[in-house]
């Protein structure tokens, strides 16, 4: 079955509500297809498949000598540095073993889109464990470490930054962001509950997510959050709204040339892609290989150890298989439990694309 009809299927069976789906082959689109939204230009939110552009961002910058991954965050944010984070690097934020995965119970949904007030709230952070000594998903406190290093290095709030070094260069300027103009809401196409938020809610309280990461729940990352005009127009660098096209794209561009853009000289990718640690992750207790910001070999990626890229509450997921050079994103509106198989299946059926066509001339 084609790609096509397979997300056609998808749709009409009410599995998914509106997906997309794009991969670029060798630097050049190989497919993309759509449906349930109208259009593959429709912005979806895609909640931590964001983070991946913020380790893209990063990367650029350190490329250009602006950021140094052995650098301490207080480094560029002094402020950060209190509470015994001091030595804390960029390497950790990238690697969630800075020790700071947590937030206050009384951190709000309207103070989460105050970037002042959360940076306020991140600098004044203990961490949970020393720094460097274990791996724990920083779910929503990665976007402040790193976007604050960010803003302090480029003067660009990090929405800006990842227009300027990232979306511009490749074309896509109106189809990734972290916060949106109020312009572009109309084209975001809302969030549907599909099983994730009753996943969350059945999670034990003791489970870090909830006790944690997230814990309370106006901080969950449902369709309720994620479809308030304020949270999708606010620049958090721990999410992202983007086009399927657009993150396949940037994806592509890690990987080799795309119409004349590269975004990482190859021996730099090798190394932001190279497993950094591999172990069971503090927070979401299982095993996790994480390469610099990016999750590798992941189920959608075919396990390969060689890919890497970023998921999302509820099942987005966007990466780049180096073995193959093939990059693929599947962004969709249903935001569906962990165990749903329609990420895997439409990985597998690109794959068995790529396989097919012709070798590059």
């Amino acid at each position: 079955m084609k790609l096509q009809e397979t997300v056609d299927a998808l749709v009409a069976s009410g599995a998914e509500g509106g997906v997309q789906v794009a991969a670029y082959l060798h630097g050049r689109p190989l497919v993309e297809a759509y449906a349930g939204v109208p259009g593959p230009d429709t912005l979806i939110h895609g909640f931590s498949t964001g983070k991946g552009c913020t380790a893209t961002l990063v990367h650029v910058l350190a490329a250009r000598g602006l950021i140094d991954y052995d650098a301490p965050i207080a480094r560029y944010w002094p402020r950060f540095g209190a509470h015994g984070k001091a030595g804390i690097t960029v390497r950790h934020a990238l690697t969630h073993s800075a020790g700071i995965p947590h937030l206050p119970r009384s951190v709000t949904a309207a103070e989460l889109c105050d970037w002042e007030h959360m940076c306020g709230v991140v600098a004044g952070l203990r961490p949970l464990w020393e720094p460097g000594a274990g791996s724990g998903y920083h779910g929503w406190t990665f976007g402040w470490i790193l976007g604050e290093t960010v803003r302090r290095v480029t003067g660009l709030t990090p929405g800006q930054a990842l227009r300027e070094y990232v979306a511009e260069p490749l074309g896509i300027a109106d189809e990734l962001y972290f916060g949106l103009p109020a312009s572009e809401l109309p084209r975001v196409a809302p969030l549907v509950e599909g099983g994730w938020e009753t996943y969350l809610a059945g999670l034990p309280t003791i489970a870090p997510f909830t006790r944690l990461i997230a814990p309370n729940r106006s901080l969950w990352t449902t369709a309720g959050l994620a479809n308030h005009p304020r949270y999708l127009r606010a620049d958090l660098p721990s999410c992202g709204t983007m086009t399927a096209r657009a993150a396949a794209r940037m994806y592509a561009a890690l990987l080799g040339e795309v119409d004349g853009v590269r975004l990482l000289p190859p021996d730099r990718l090798a190394a932001a892609a190279a497993t950094a640690v591999d172990g069971r992750d503090r927070m979401l207790l299982v095993r996790y290989a994480k390469g610099l910001g990016y999750f590798l070999g992941m189920t959608p990626m075919g396990g390969e150890p060689t890919a890497f890229g970023h998921h999302g509450s509820g099942g987005s997921i966007a990466f780049a298989d180096r073995r193959r050079g093939l990059s693929f994103a599947f962004i969709h509106t249903h935001l569906v439990a962990p165990a749903n198989p329609t990420a895997r299946k439409l990985a597998d059926a690109v794959r068995a694309t790529a396989e097919e066509a012709p070798t590059r001339g």
